[in-house]
């Protein structure tokens, strides 16, 4: 009987799957069981049944279990039913797509919005469709990967165009590759800008002001993917151009296009987004291929998110709460003898160094009944493995004390 070889793809991920598991670096699922709230109730990998304080989630605005946002999820499947069953330019777009994009609009401030069945596939959409040969793409180095695998993606597509990478946060380096570009004489067509608003590792944010002020004086358009600033930053949590005051009419100027998220704050279910001038999302309606070729977004979650953006715009008072709640954590965390990076949003990394401690901190936390995620690589540099914390606005004084005993027990 012949002997049975193992081939090469599965020979290689046993072996890759093996030194995960012996470094501590293998990740485990965790399964809810309940709605997605402060206190969760959740299966551990282990088997155990439990309730935790969440403290993982991008539900920044505590709508994710809102009675409202739920009942117009339910009222939208009754009346729309489970499926699209379609892209959107043959028999796929229904009066809540509509309806959602026109409040995205006014809640961002742009003249369009157009839809998506996530933020991956906003961003995919935007520069393989936008761009042309002769252009150039411009990114900060630590940049989310949905912007970083659509600007590898735009070349395969859109042959001649160039990229560059500027390093994280630096406005000199990025002058530089401006400077660059202006120089190249292959580069003759537009040039593009793009930076996270919030960073979702760091939790620090883009400097919109002096990257806007950069474009104009190389004539570039500026992108912004601000998936962890909406519901967040600004007074009202429209996200961090109005956090610098960045609003249509400002002398700041404003940001070309945005792409964002329906999946963390503004309702938390799922859906992405492209807002900006109308031309652009017009093109992404004639040639977005991810919009040409996949189903539109759930109408039952076009509804649930256009409720919760109506709710954000209604009770600016959950934008107050949730900055509130993130003053106190800092401050509670930080007398507890823990370094937190400094930063206005949501996001509150402690920096252990190895990917295997960050993981046996965050299981540890488990067992004391917090949830918090270990962050290591690929997800983060080695050497630079977290523990991030997210706060919300869900989230009681009581439920902060008792992360912060937690941690102490570490």
């Amino acid at each position: 009987m012949a002997t049975t070889v193992a081939q090469p793809f599965d020979a290689r991920t046993d072996e890759t799957l093996r030194s995960l598991e012996s470094g501590g670096q293998y990740k485990h699922l965790q399964m809810i069981r309940s709605p997605m709230d402060a206190v969760v109730r959740m299966r551990t990998a282990a088997g155990k049944e439990i309730e935790a304080l969440c403290f993982c989630s991008n539900n920044y605005l505590g709508l994710a279990n809102h009675p409202e946002v739920v009942e117009a999820g339910i009222e939208g499947l009754r009346k729309y039913g489970a499926g699209t069953a379609s892209v959107r330019f043959i028999c796929g777009t229904f009066e809540p797509h509509e309806r959602l994009e026109a409040t995205i609009a006014q809640y961002m401030g742009t003249e369009s919005s157009y839809t998506f069945v996530s933020c991956w596939n906003a961003t995919e959409a935007l520069f393989p469709t936008f761009c042309e040969a002769g252009d150039v793409i411009i990114s900060d180095e630590l940049n989310h990967a949905c912007i970083i695998d659509s600007i590898r993606l735009t070349p395969v597509i859109k042959k001649g165009v160039f990229k560059a990478v500027y390093r994280h946060g630096d406005l000199d380096d990025l002058e530089q590759r401006l400077v660059e570009a202006q120089e190249n004489e292959e580069i003759t067509g537009q040039v593009w800008v793009v930076t996270d608003g919030v960073f979702s590792m760091e939790g620090d944010i883009g400097n919109l002001p002096e990257l806007r002020a950069l474009c104009d004086k190389y004539d570039a358009k500026l992108v912004v993917d601000d998936s962890h600033g909406h519901g967040v930053m600004g007074p009202t949590g429209r996200g961090t151009h109005e956090h610098y005051g960045m609003v249509p009419g400002s002398e700041l100027g404003t940001v070309d296009y945005f792409s964002g998220t329906l999946g963390k704050a503004l309702g938390g279910g799922a859906g992405g987004f492209i807002a900006g001038p109308k031309r652009g999302t017009e093109l992404i309606i004639q040639r977005g291929r991810p919009t040409l070729f996949s189903n539109a977004l759930p109408v039952t979650v076009a509804c649930s998110a256009n409720k919760a953006i109506e709710i954000v715009m209604r009770e600016p008072r959950r934008v107050q709460k949730l900055k509130d709640n993130v003053a106190y954590a800092r401050k509670k965390i930080g007398e507890a003898g823990f370094e937190v990076l400094e930063s206005p949003t949501a996001i509150c990394p402690i920096i252990v160094g190895e990917t295997a401690k960050a993981i046996a901190m965050s299981r540890k936390l488990l067992e004391l009944g917090v949830f918090v995620i270990g962050f290591g690589y690929p997800v983060v540099p080695e050497g630079k493995a977290r523990l991030r914390i997210q706060m919300s606005a869900a989230h009681e004084t009581s439920h902060i004390d008792a992360l912060v005993d937690a941690l102490k027990k570490l």
